[in-house]
Formats: C-alpha cells, sequence, structure tokens
C-alpha cells in the first residue's frame, strides 16, 4: 500500500498543527494520499489539548520566561513538550486501513510504532484496554492532570512499564489524524515548571510521579545497556548521560516499522499547493490566533 512520508525540518508552532490539519481536510477530500509525517519544532513548545483549560493549568509567564512557545492542538489529550523529541502523524481513512472506533485505530497505528521501538533495541508493551471499554472510556482517561505522559492511555506503548510515545487524536468525516510525540529525553523538570500547581509541594510531588510512569528512548536504552552490577554502582556514582540517540535513526526505525507491521510502502513527497495554501490560513485564522489558544478548551 503506497503512502506519503513527509519528513519536515523544525518550524514554528502554529505551522505545525496547521500543516497537519491541512493534510487531514485535503485527505478527507480525496486530493492526498495517506501519510505519514515527521517533524520538529522551531523553538521549544507546549502543546496543549483541544480541551484543556490553558488560564488553569498552563504558567504563560513561565513558558515567556523560558522561551517555550505555547499553542493548542486539534487532537485531545493534555500538555506536552516538544524538545528532545521527534513528533510524527498520520492521516488516513478507512480505505486505507484506518479502522472505524478510536480504540481499533489506536491498536493499529500502535503496532508500526512499536515494531519501530523495538528496531532501536527496546522490549516494548502495549497498554491494552480491560474487557468492556468504549471510546468513551478513552475520553474520561484523558481528563486527568495537565500533563500527557503522567499515565498511558489505551494501547499506548511502555518501556519497562514507562510511557515512552504520547499520542492524540481527532476525526474528520472518513479521516482520521493521529499525532503524538516520541520522546528522546522526558525533561520532566522543564515541563512540571511551565504547569499550574497550588503549591510547590504539589508540583514536585506530582513531578516525582510522572518520572516514575514516563521514560524517553534515551533513558530507556541506557537501562537496557546496564547489568545490575553496574546499576549498583551507578547509584553510587553521579547519573550518566542517556545515549545520544539521534532523531534521524529514529525516523529511520519507525518507517521500517511501519513497513514490516502495516505493510505501508512509505514514498518520500510533499505538500501540494492547496495544502500550503490552506496550512497559511489555518496557522493565520486558528493555530496563530491568540484567542483559539486562550479560548477554545473552556466548556460552557
Amino acid at each position: 500500500m503506497s503512502w506519503r512520508l513527509l519528513i519536515d525540518g523544525p518550524r514554528e508552532a502554529a505551522w505545525n498543527m496547521a500543516v497537519d490539519e491541512a493534510i487531514l481536510i485535503e485527505h478527507g477530500r480525496g486530493q492526498v494520499p495517506p501519510t505519514v509525517r515527521f517533524y520538529f519544532w522551531q523553538v521549544p513548545t507546549l502543546s496543549l489539548g483541544y480541551f484543556q483549560d490553558l488560564a488553569k493549568e498552563i504558567d504563560l509567564e513561565a513558558c515567556a520566561a523560558n522561551g517555550v512557545a505555547v499553542v493548542r492542538r486539534p487532537t485531545g489529550g493534555r500538555a506536552v513538550l516538544h524538545n528532545k523529541e521527534v513528533t510524527y502523524a498520520i492521516v488516513a481513512s478507512r480505505s486505507y486501513g484506518a479502522a472505524g472506533t478510536v480504540l481499533a485505530s489506536y491498536q493499529w497505528i500502535s503496532g508500526g510504532l512499536a515494531r519501530g521501538l523495538e528496531l532501536l533495541g527496546l522490549e516494548v508493551r502495549s497498554h491494552k484496554p480491560v474487557e468492556g471499554v468504549t471510546d468513551g472510556d478513552i475520553a474520561e482517561r484523558l481528563r486527568g492532570s495537565a500533563a500527557c505522559f503522567d499515565s498511558p492511555s489505551w494501547y499506548e506503548i511502555t518501556v519497562g512499564g514507562k510511557k515512552i510515545i504520547g499520542s492524540a487524536q481527532v476525526r474528520r468525516d472518513e479521516a482520521l489524524l493521529q499525532h503524538g510525540s516520541i520522546l528522546l529525553e522526558t525533561q520532566s523538570r522543564e515541563l512540571f515548571a511551565l504547569l499550574r500547581f497550588e503549591r510547590e509541594e504539589v508540583r514536585e510531588r506530582s513531578r516525582r510521579i510522572f518520572e516514575g510512569r514516563a521514560t524517553g528512548i534515551r533513558e530507556a536504552l541506557a537501562m537496557a545497556e546496564r547489568s545490575s552490577e553496574e546499576l549498583a554502582q551507578q547509584q553510587q556514582q553521579q547519573q550518566e548521560q542517556p545515549p545520544q540517540i539521534e532523531p534521524a535513526t529514529v525516523i529511520d526505525a519507525m518507517i521500517a516499522g511501519f513497513a514490516q507491521t502495516l505493510g505501508l510502502d512509505l514514498q518520500r513527497g510533499s505538500l501540494t499547493e492547496n495544502e500550503r495554501l490552506l496550512a497559511e490560513q489555518l496557522m493565520l485564522e486558528k493555530y496563530g490566533n491568540p484567542a483559539w489558544n486562550k479560548e477554545r478548551g473552556k466548556r460552557s
């Protein structure tokens, strides 16, 4: 099955979100093929989910002081710090293999992501739902704390019991967009400095819980490479630097994972002129508009 592959360099936050939605719209219209996209961020960026309350959960002053951009995603879920990571996006419709339900499509896409991590040398598991879980239950799980990686949702991937990829999804007609963060490093201190908490002790406690539930590829590989004796020695020594696996290596592994598990034939391509024009419009009117970022998530 031939799909389009896009690999984009660092761009500003509003453009990244606008491109993802433009691809979704044009694929839904039958104008472009199903697409796998990998991309990066011009500056560290905090993306928040469609329903999150920015004023209640995000410290904008801290973001500005730390040079962190803020953008609201078209998808649900919770806040993600995009910095030391690879971001992926998949746009597809049922006619190209995308399942009809959220649960089934998460499972389908997770197969390719998990295989990519395995090719990097990691032992992975998929967080499976209990019998009787529905798509509505997924939505309830996504309304927890402000940080995305503090616990895995259904069919998200874990390494050593810790979440390593955070994903979110939106659907339009017969097409879906799923995008997510493939962490290289967790950066828990940087992330939790950007979130609002009633008290500092609550922030610190939440951060420690997060560190027990999330990991990055570099951290996971470092743990996998150490023997029990080395771990014991390290407890008495300064923490080692994690392996410096490069983003390009991660992308290559993910491409191979999608090919092997989902049977996708990914062909390098580029945006169409219509996609670019639509992305520019979405960037101007939506993702680059402060009203979208500040107000969209508030519930009536």
